[in-house]
């Protein structure tokens, strides 16, 4: 493809850097979805404790908005994922070989399997896994975080911790119940296997030093 007097080449060196560049702007979106989530949380944690008279139910509030911002990062690291893997793709197949031949090109149907993404893109990554890549990367120890606060602002309030864990006419160990419940999904979530995200996203996306997460 480098050699061919067609301009094929050159095209994709255009074709690179802008698929580069929609990989940096929706890597960049992540981050802002982060550092909304993080900065929310933090402002409502100080309001919790800005006063005794504040009910432990808004703690539940920052835990509530913490699973929506994962759900929106999640469907963002989905659409990441598409640019990301035609980026690797060109780089492990193309640059790669044109830079050192005698390795032999990595996938040998790459350029039809990047064509036929062009021809009818769509997200490669199941929405399950890019929820558990974010939580073990990102939101597990936030809403552990939050979880150990709450626990703790129970055990300072009077009475029995079942008790002061309800929530108007809500009894206690309704909510203590739905906050666990809620907690173990979130677990047995992030613990799907790497194994479970799929081949032709184009290299291992818990690879750090690539994705910089």
């Amino acid at each position: 493809m480098v050699d061919d007097s067609s301009g094929l080449g050159s095209v994709v060196a255009h074709l690179y850097r802008g698929e580069v560049d929609r990989a940096v702007n929706w890597r960049a979106r992540l981050d802002s979805t982060t550092n909304w989530a993080v900065t929310i949380i933090g402002a409502i944690l100080a309001y919790a404790f800005s006063s005794d008279e504040i009910a432990h139910s808004i703690i539940l509030v920052a835990m509530a908005i913490g699973i929506v911002f994962l759900w929106i990062e999640a469907r963002r690291f989905q659409h990441y994922d598409i640019w990301r893997s035609r980026v690797r793709s060109m780089q492990e197949n193309l640059f790669a070989e044109a830079l050192d031949p005698s390795q032999g090109v990595e996938q040998r149907d790459w350029r039809r399997r990047l064509s036929e993404d062009y021809r009818r893109p769509g997200t490669k990554m199941p929405l399950h896994y890019a929820l558990a890549h974010r939580l073990r990367r990102v939101y597990l120890p936030l809403l552990l975080g939050l979880l150990l606060v709450w626990l703790f602002r129970l055990h300072g309030a009077d009475g029995p911790l079942v008790a002061a864990a309800s929530i108007s006419e809500t009894p206690g160990w309704i909510v203590l119940s739905a906050v666990g419940v809620a907690y173990a999904a979130l677990l047995a979530l992030a613990l799907v296997p790497d194994a479970a995200a799929p081949t032709e996203t184009g290299g291992d996306v818990d690879r750090g030093d690539l994705d910089h997460d």
